[in-house]
């Protein structure tokens, strides 16, 4: 039976919806989370208590309805209660993802002009303190941490300072919340995406609820729904999947220690339900993978434990054999899909209707339209009114009462969704065939030997990519032919190693058409990662960045092209690389 409450169905605000759920199930515990090795509780009572504290010490610093405030901090249940306070208070919440260089993230707060920023430790206040100072009027810094900086304020003394004052502030709090409605800013958020554009997308009240409650009267939750979080919530998908839907339905949000630490959380936790990206999945089925299909399976339904209930992907495109690993093992990996702009789900599937390969159908209230180009288009409550400060990009994104999401794909008979690509990404060959790389990527990150991969070739007579092998496979190849000797690097260009990378590629792409075989490769040695910019924060490869970034090998990829196939094969194991011999 599906769990909501009628009454929340009424609901207009972030934290009108926490001021009902402390009224109804108060003293449940509503947050986890672990502290000095101990795990501690916050009741819904307490949630809703420190909410309007950290609200009133923000009217008492003067912020008025719609001021912006920043949040620069990796998840800590501080995060949870200043994000709420500063909705309550009637502010917009501007949160920068943990690992972003203090550069992009005073990018950001400079666009947004935000009037005050809560930090997560005495580094981040020093890091920004500057920037603080010179500003017109100077910003003010909270520090989460109690750990001294003469930049910032204690977490701790503002609260309190909130809870001494509440009498005070009590009836201007109280306007405040009651004239919070849909159409209210609620959040701007940054996302650079695939593409590196920064843009800073508005997101109200009305766009996060709706997206909460539809996802709720979805799903086969209970009030005994216990949910293992460890996205950042300075990405949408962790913010609203993991977050706002554990406000919307009363459950209990177990804060993850960090990602290195996830298989342990889940052992200690034994959550009913859990959200992560695709990586996460690849990572945990190349850790239990076994000769034995049934040992295989018993290891990866060991991890998860007794609990779980359901897994659910998104962010980025979940390749068919891993999710089909799951569910033989009897692990139900749902794929959904959305964007920031969406608050974020579109569609996903469900338990009861799940389609390997496709991202599910509709969320309620939401369409699904396909242009006659195959870019996918969406309207509904969800969608953002727009960018801050980009009435260009705005209007463009907008155009004709619906939302261009620059995906490509199609529409099932049954309203299955299935992602092709980006509209962007679409390569054009010089012989006019046309290839979305992410397909073929997708069927690439399949293999239990490929951690990830770029495909290239956009005006080229043939496709070329970028590999990273998996550790595990290099490890053991270097043992079977006794090359444990050899640095990195020169592991990567031996013939043996290169000709089994040929044979897996030819392996996986054994199906598809000649134009979009992987003619020539190169071999990495290490991963694409998120310091390096060359992944989002959910982990997506920035394909555009990725390939400037490499252009250098790619380019002497094709510069052989013209000589005779065994000159090839000599050149391109001097590049780390392998032909095509067809």
């Amino acid at each position: 039976m599906r769990f909501m409450p009628a009454s929340l169905g009424h609901t207009t605000s972030l934290p009108a919806l926490v001021l009902q759920q402390a009224e109804r199930i108060g003293s449940r515990p509503a947050i986890r989370w672990k502290e000095h090795g101990w795990w501690r509780d916050l009741s819904w009572e307490g949630l809703a208590e420190r909410m309007l504290a950290v609200a009133v010490a923000l009217l008492a610093e003067g912020i008025q309805p719609g001021d912006r405030i920043g949040l620069w901090s990796e998840n800590r249940p501080e995060w949870l209660l200043a994000d709420l306070g500063i909705m309550a208070a009637g502010g917009v919440c501007v949160p920068a993802h943990a690992p972003l260089p203090t550069k992009q993230v005073l990018a950001q707060f400079e666009h947004a002009e935000v009037r005050l920023v809560f930090v997560s430790n005495a580094a981040s206040a020093e890091a920004i303190a500057d920037w603080a100072r010179q500003t017109h009027p100077p910003r003010k810094i909270v520090c989460f941490s109690e750990s001294p900086s003469r930049f910032a304020e204690r977490w701790s003394a503002l609260v309190s300072r909130g809870w001494q004052q509440r009498s005070r502030f009590f009836s201007p709090l109280a306007q405040r919340i009651a004239d919070l409605s849909h159409n209210t800013l609620a959040t701007i958020m940054y996302t650079s995406g695939t593409t590196g554009q920064c843009k800073g997308v508005m997101l109200t009240h009305g766009n996060l609820l709706s997206n909460a409650l539809a996802m709720l009267e979805s799903v086969n939750l209970g009030p005994h729904t216990v949910v293992l979080s460890w996205l950042p919530y300075s990405h949408i998908y962790g913010r609203l999947v993991d977050y706002y839907l554990s406000l919307a339905g009363g459950f209990l949000l177990v804060l993850a220690e960090s990602v290195e630490n996830i298989v342990d959380d889940l052992r200690q936790v034994q959550p009913t339900s859990f959200a992560a990206v695709p990586r996460v999945y690849e990572k945990i089925l190349a850790a239990c993978r076994d000769p034995d299909p049934a040992r295989q399976r018993c290891r990866l339904r060991s991890v998860f434990g007794e609990r779980i209930e359901r897994l659910n992907s998104g962010g980025a495109p979940l390749p068919r054999a891993v999710a089909e690993a799951y569910w033989d093992a009897g692990l139900p990996l749902l794929q959904g899909y959305g964007l920031t702009e969406t608050s974020p789900v579109i569609s996903f599937n469900r338990l009861e209707q799940n389609r390997i390969g496709t991202v599910g159908q509709a969320l309620p209230g939401v369409e699904i339209r396909i242009a006659e180009d195959g870019e996918i288009l969406v309207r509904g409550p969800n969608v953002t009114p727009g960018y801050w400060r980009n009435p260009e990009a705005t209007q463009q994104a907008l155009a004709d009462g619906w939302f261009h999401t620059g995906d490509l794909g199609f529409l099932d008979a049954d309203g299955f969704l299935t992602i092709t690509g980006r509209k962007k990404d679409l390569l054009v060959l010089s012989n006019g065939k046309k290839v979305v790389p992410t397909e073929l990527e997708s069927l690439l990150a399949g293999s239990p030997h490929i951690e990830q991969a770029v495909v290239s070739g956009d005006g080229r007579s043939y496709l070329t990519a970028l590999i990273v092998p998996r550790e595990a496979t290099l490890l053991q190849l270097a043992q079977q032919y006794q090359l444990t000797d050899l640095p990195r690097e020169q592991l990567l260009l031996h013939p043996t190693v290169l000709q089994f990378f040929r044979e897996e590629l030819d392996r996986l792409l054994m199906h598809q058409p000649s134009w979009e075989q992987i003619r020539k490769f190169v071999l990495l040695p290490e991963p694409f990662r998120l310091e390096a910019d060359e992944l989002t924060v959910s982990l997506k490869i920035r394909r555009q960045f990725v390939l400037e970034k490499y252009r250098h090998l790619l380019d002497r990829l094709y510069s052989e092209s013209d000589r005779a196939t065994h000159t090839q094969a000599d050149a391109e194991a001097s590049l780390g690389c392998a032909p095509r011999l067809d």
